[in-house]
């Protein structure tokens, strides 16, 4: 699937020269002029990287990366910053941007740093995930919490593969059930909380921190 990027950009010709330089890279690329829309949209599609420019309408760039961060989403976000202004760069790092680039960029630069963005933010493929004390073996498919095993359906499993593997990342109900049961799944529309429900169970009885946790009106997360 090719990465997702959603770009947030009030000036039209700036955006649509970003957009078809990211088309021609292969990336699915979408384009929003409006801060307050833009940041919708970016709760519902959960892309793979966030682009914002400087001047945006409805709601500041710098507000964005804020309301994003409290909900401590880690999607990579790049800001692009006025010229020779200090100050909005130091700004954006501050409120949660990954990285910033100074207008009028070079576009290979401007390439060169999406890419490594998304690398930086690729999931973790090993055979053994780990997060806290919550073990998970892909080649046994045996999981461990606080040393012991811990037993689960092959569902089970496979959801806290899929949360494991995007750990500290919001993930839409569309993800998962996409991930996890498949575009052509038909079953109950609520088939997800109560899969949630079922790993809430096994895995909480051991401690009084919850692992996985609901944000509302976009999903579900898997932190400390």
């Amino acid at each position: 699937m090719r990465p997702q990027i959603l770009i947030i950009e009030p000036n039209l010709k700036i955006a649509q020269v970003i957009e078809m330089e990211l088309t021609c890279e292969g990336y699915q690329v979408n384009v929003m002029q409006d801060g307050m829309e833009g940041l919708l949209e970016t709760r519902r599609s959960n892309p793979n990287l966030l682009i914002l420019g400087w001047e945006l309408t409805g709601v500041s760039c710098l507000d964005i990366c804020q309301r994003l961060r409290l909900t401590h989403s880690s999607l990579p976000i790049l800001v692009l910053t006025r010229k020779d202004q200090v100050c909005d760069r130091i700004a954006s790092l501050e409120a949660g941007a990954d990285s910033c680039l100074t207008q009028p960029f070079n576009l290979g630069e401007f390439v060169a740093t999406v890419r490594a963005l998304l690398r930086r933010a690729q999931p973790n493929n090993s055979e053994v995930l780990e997060f806290k004390n919550l073990v998970l073996d892909r080649r046994t498919r045996e999981v461990h919490h606080n040393s012991q095993q811990i037993e689960l359906t092959a569902k089970e499993f496979d959801l806290l593969e899929y949360l494991m593997t995007h750990a500290k990342r919001v993930l839409s109900r569309e993800q998962i059930l996409q991930n996890v049961w498949g575009y052509d799944f038909l079953g109950d529309s609520n088939i997800i909380e109560v899969y949630i429900r079922y790993l809430r169970l096994k895995l909480e009885d051991h401690q009084t921190n919850r692992l996985i946790h609901t944000v509302r009106g976009v999903g579900y997360v898997l932190r400390s």
